[in-house]
């Protein structure tokens, strides 16, 4: 990547950080374009159409939403280098994008979990609570702090850092808080922002898993079961896990069988 590159994307986060965006966005879509432009390896002025296509087409192993994201990061990019004067044109334009696919809710087993938590990286375990016990995302397990727990007269509680500088306020359980009160400042010390990064999060507990399963399969672990525990009150899962819209909450729980299998004997 040659320092033209470089010199941009900084330039670019730094308008980013001025508009206010969340940290993680713009180091998500630094990331993002670091790796565009050493794949695409050609000068900014000169990318065409058809290396956006060619490089969104790179890898058959990506998901739908994951290339989603890169879709997002690009459009973005490119319609402030244009204005910048940096481009001639927008290499995004014309490219076509089908709907997107309403997900699935994929909640990880509970041998995932007790896996998760024996791991031998003592932070994980940890790691592994936050996002399958409280329903957590990694760029939310990374900023959790000593700071954050507070005790009420009904137990102890947790103020989420979440997307998009959104806090909320979750209850519980009072063995994760003491482990959380254990630590003096960040629970996950490191270089960004004096915590460890989502990306790492994420990659330590996808290590710690058995293959296929992922940080964010423990969160739906968790809007499953706390679906049922809740007696079926999708307001308040929605409100855990800090979704905008319950149509979104609706993606994360998944059905039991025998409920299923019960309507059905019901019905017949």
């Amino acid at each position: 990547m040659d320092a033209h590159w470089i010199n941009t994307i900084t330039r670019y986060q730094t308008a980013l950080r001025a508009g206010d965006y969340p940290q993680g966005t713009i180091y998500l879509r630094g990331y993002h374009l670091r790796r565009f432009a050493r794949t695409v390896a050609r000068p900014l002025a000169d990318v065409r159409r058809d290396d956006v296509i060619a490089f969104l087409d790179s890898s058959p192993t990506w998901a739908a939403s994951y290339r989603r994201s890169y879709r997002v990061t690009l459009r973005a990019f490119f319609r402030w280098a244009r204005a910048e004067h940096l481009v001639r044109g927008n290499p995004m334009k014309g490219i076509k994008t089908a709907a997107a696919p309403i997900g699935k809710p994929r909640p990880a087993p509970e041998d995932a979990v007790r896996s998760g938590q024996q791991y031998h990286d003592r932070r994980v375990p940890t790691m592994v609570r936050l996002a399958a016990h409280a329903g957590l995302r990694c760029c939310e397990i990374c900023r959790v702090h000593r700071d954050d727990v507070a005790q009420t007269a009904s137990g102890y509680t947790l103020r989420v850092h979440g997307k998009g500088r959104k806090i909320r306020v979750i209850p519980i359980t009072r063995a994760l808080a003491l482990e959380i009160l254990a630590e003096s400042g960040y629970l996950f010390p490191g270089q960004v922002d004096g915590h460890l990064s989502p990306a790492y999060v994420s990659k330590l507990v996808s290590r710690a898993l058995p293959e296929g399963w992922t940080a964010h399969t423990l969160r739906h672990r968790f809007a499953s079961r706390a679906f049922i525990g809740t007696g079926k009150d999708i307001r308040a899962v929605q409100e855990l896990l800090g979704h905008a819209s319950v149509a979104t909450t609706q993606i994360y729980t998944a059905v039991e069988d025998d409920v299923m299998r019960a309507g059905v004997d019901f019905a017949a």
